[in-house]
């Protein structure tokens, strides 16, 4: 063949290719969708999951069913989808803490967040709320370090999970104080530990901190999102505390298996993008302190990629590793 034909060849299975990738968009979905939650039935990515999945079932005409795969630190879950063949029928419903922590902390997963997946669309994100026991002798974040510098027997911390350990960590490196972390199995735990006045401070959700706040057992120093939240109106941002490089906002987000057909990508991340901002999903998300993403594919990992290298560097730095 010369090469004249050779780049004809080249050009006609290219249309060709194109055109099957088409026609598997226009024809997706064609069974049931599947989308696969690292965590057990009834929790926060539990919710996530099946609020957008009942949406996604009613534009797209064919079940979606939400299948709990907890474990593992996210294994169990990461395994079923990567194995998956890749035609957007399953689909993984993803964290934070699954895609861009546990990768530099944990030492045995068996996926890699950007070799395994293609990033679809984020779904929702949301901010810490930094918390001190109400009869702390601190009322802002500068207050809380220098208490905690000067008083380093009593500086502890309350959270769970190794994301909020990191965050944790991040805070500490941004102010040069130090706390003992203390570990619990939920964030509401270590709420209470915070309210009993057996730990100094709690970065957490908000969702857990609303009630303590309201009643007055617990007291808010700052959020960690850009803006403040309209749910805590008078609680000022970490930039406007005075650190400006402290700013987290938890998230999750829908992938599919890697070599999914970007048509299907981008067929399932225009529906979540326009599911996202249906004013009744805005509504149930706000009512779990969480607000609407969106972002796109290429947005999407670009923000898996740049989280890596950031958690990487404080868990690096924090000498912070889990076996």
């Amino acid at each position: 063949m010369n090469r004249r034909a050779f780049v004809l060849a080249g050009i006609a299975a290219a249309g060709l290719a194109g055109a099957a990738i088409a026609q598997d968009a226009s024809q997706f979905p064609s069974r049931n969708i599947f989308i696969v939650v690292p965590n057990a039935a009834g929790g926060g990515l539990d919710y996530f999951a099946r609020l957008v999945g009942a949406k996604l079932q009613d534009r797209l005409g064919k079940p979606v069913v939400v299948e709990n795969r907890p474990g593992a630190n996210g294994n169990l879950a990461a395994a079923q989808v990567t194995k998956a063949a890749p035609d957007g029928h399953t689909l993984l419903l993803g964290s934070i803490g699954m895609l861009t922590v546990n990768p530099v902390v944990v030492s045995n997963l068996t996926y890699d967040p950007q070799r395994d997946f293609t990033p679809i669309a984020r779904i929702a994100k949301f901010p810490l709320i930094l918390t001190v026991n109400a009869k702390a002798p601190v009322k802002t974040v500068q207050e809380l370090v220098a208490y905690a510098k000067a008083n380093p027997d009593k500086a502890n911390a309350a959270a769970t999970g190794p994301i909020f350990q990191v965050v944790q960590k991040m805070f500490e490196q941004r102010t040069g104080a130090t706390f003992t972390y203390i570990a619990f199995r939920a964030n509401s735990e270590a709420m209470m530990a915070l309210m009993r006045g057996d730990a100094l401070m709690s970065l957490s959700d908000v969702g857990p901190a609303t009630a303590p706040l309201q009643d007055g057992r617990v007291r808010a120093l700052a959020v960690t999102s850009p803006q403040r939240l309209p749910s805590h109106p008078d609680v000022p941002t970490m930039a406007e505390a005075g650190f400006k490089d402290m700013a987290v906002e938890f998230w999750t987000g829908l992938l599919a298996p890697a070599k999914t057909p970007i048509a299907i990508v981008k067929k399932l991340e225009a529906e979540i993008q326009a599911i996202v901002k249906m004013p009744e999903v805005v509504e149930k998300l706000a009512a779990h302190q969480t607000y609407p993403a969106g972002e796109s594919s290429e947005e999407f990992a670009r923000i898996i990629a740049r989280e890596l290298v950031q958690w990487g560097e404080v868990a690096k730095k924090g000498n912070i590793k889990i076996e």
